[in-house]
């Protein structure tokens, strides 16, 4: 197996045992970049001569006995909405060509800390405002979608061009692209990983999170991320934690909610099935199924709108006056239409968001976590703008793929996107476990569980 082949976890046991050197890890990485990257645009700027002399430092401090974790000498790509000092942060978007990060974001210093080394910055649907991320292939198929917004960061781990990623969640844009591109997506508790320093689409919903090749190595990740930063309004006072899972597959004792409504409605019937398939494996490992009814569902989309669009606008004022002709049109067209919309409007979103708090809560107090599907449909051909369900109901790609992803970005409880299988045209199908919040330990204890009982995943031959 080929160093860029590893998983996180592999790669750090390696280095740890000296099989492996950090410099091997980076060159191969960064080889594979060289030759998967022009044709899948993963990347916005691939930062090569930085990561090898940080790949050479990782080597001495391995040499000289000292680890700085799990995460020493990782290769890693970076979202390009998240600020690594001097270099650029464009957000995929003409509007940022000349901008450079003056320092690192909470999340780029954690992660640096921990001595994971930086290849790049990965393309973004322009300002995270999009669900297909359009300069970037997917992994699997360059003729299809490759899902946003962190469209790059799912396609750089699916194809073995990093290691693990980060990216952004506002309203499915981890666990999206992760699902269409056979990869592990983590949103976690609101709150729970700070943003400092992280481009902002919706104040109030955007979370930051890892995109990884296992659940086992999201963990890690997550370990590192997690924590208080007082620069971020939003931050939870919530103390230090190891959120690697137990060994072993057992899930006796945990309840999981099947939904009876919202999450198999108007749903591709091979999605459906490899999602079922593997709640039975649930089942199989010790789980107990609950049917449960998921509350206020014809509030979903309008609450997730209602918040996100005005927040965004606001975001965006003044280079949307300034210089509207640099936005990509489907972009441009959201954000003005952002400022026609009634603070009224916003203030309904904001007690329905509430009350859909409330009421997930008490769904939760039934269930450990609920498993559903992460998107309706696996990745779709690029320029395809809608799907017509078999009942005729017709839906944007967009709306399609955000509809069963928006509730936890709403009540902002965690979820984690799991692959699940293919569809009959060889295209990755995930499965979402969404949990209370800062449950993160039981949606990774149960992603893992259901991992091991499944063989190995390949990279995408890309």
């Amino acid at each position: 197996m080929r160093p860029y082949e590893l998983s996180l976890t592999a790669a750090a046991d390696a280095i740890r045992a000296r099989r492996l050197s950090p410099v091997e890890l980076v060159d191969s990485v960064l080889d594979r970049i060289a030759q998967v990257d022009p044709g899948l645009g993963a990347y916005v700027t691939v930062t090569a001569e930085r990561a090898r002399q940080a790949a050479r430092e990782a080597e001495r401090e391995a040499a000289a006995g000292r680890f700085r974790g799990p995460l020493h000498g990782i290769p890693m790509g970076l979202k390009d909405l998240i600020d690594v000092a001097g270099v650029a942060t464009t957000a995929s978007s003409r509007v940022r060509a000349d901008h450079r990060a003056d320092a690192d974001s909470t999340v780029a210093a954690r992660l640096a800390a921990a001595g994971a080394v930086l290849v790049g910055k990965t393309h973004t649907h322009e300002f995270a405002y999009g669900l297909t991320t359009p300069q970037t292939h997917n992994a699997w198929d360059r003729g299809r979608v490759a899902g946003g917004s962190s469209g790059g960061s799912a396609v750089a781990v699916a194809a073995g061009a990093a290691t693990f990623a980060l990216g952004t969640d506002t309203g499915g844009s981890i666990r999206v692209p992760a699902a269409l591109n056979g990869v592990v997506g983590l949103k976690p508790t609101y709150g729970l990983v700070p943003r400092h320093g992280v481009t902002s689409l919706a104040w109030s919903l955007d979370h930051v999170g890892p995109v990884t090749r296992t659940v086992e190595d999201a963990a890690l990740v997550l370990s590192a991320l997690a924590g208080h930063d007082p620069r971020d309004p939003a931050s939870l006072s919530v103390p230090a934690a190891d959120y690697r899972p137990s060994p072993g597959t057992s899930l006796a004792g945990l309840r999981v909610g099947v939904p009876r409504n919202h999450y198999f409605d108007r749903v591709d019937p091979q999605v459906e099935a490899a999602v079922r398939r593997a709640v039975e494996r649930l089942e199989s490992l010790g789980a107990r199924l609950v049917e449960v009814e998921i509350p206020m569902t014809r509030y979903i989309q309008a609450t997730q709108w209602g918040l996100m669009v005005p927040e965004a606008t606001a975001y965006h004022e003044r280079t949307l006056r300034a210089v509207p002709d640099l936005y990509a049109a489907d972009v441009r067209v959201l954000l003005e239409a952002g400022a026609l919309m009634p603070a009224a409007d916003y203030l309904r979103a904001q007690r329905s968001r509430t009350l859909m708090r409330r009421a997930w809560a008490r769904l939760l107090d039934e269930v450990d976590a609920i498993a559903a599907p992460t998107v309706p449909v696996a990745a779709v051909p690029a320029g395809q703008e809608s799907i017509t369900w078999p009942d005729g109901t017709a839906e944007s790609v967009s709306d399609a793929y955000v509809r069963l992803s928006a509730p936890a970005n709403i009540t902002g409880i965690p979820s984690l996107s799991v692959p699940v299988g293919r569809d009959a045209a060889g295209m990755p199908v995930g499965m979402q476990l969404i949990g209370r919040p800062l449950g993160e330990a039981v949606l990774l204890r149960i992603g893992h569980a259901y991992e091991q009982t499944e063989p190995a995943r390949e990279l995408a031959a890309a």
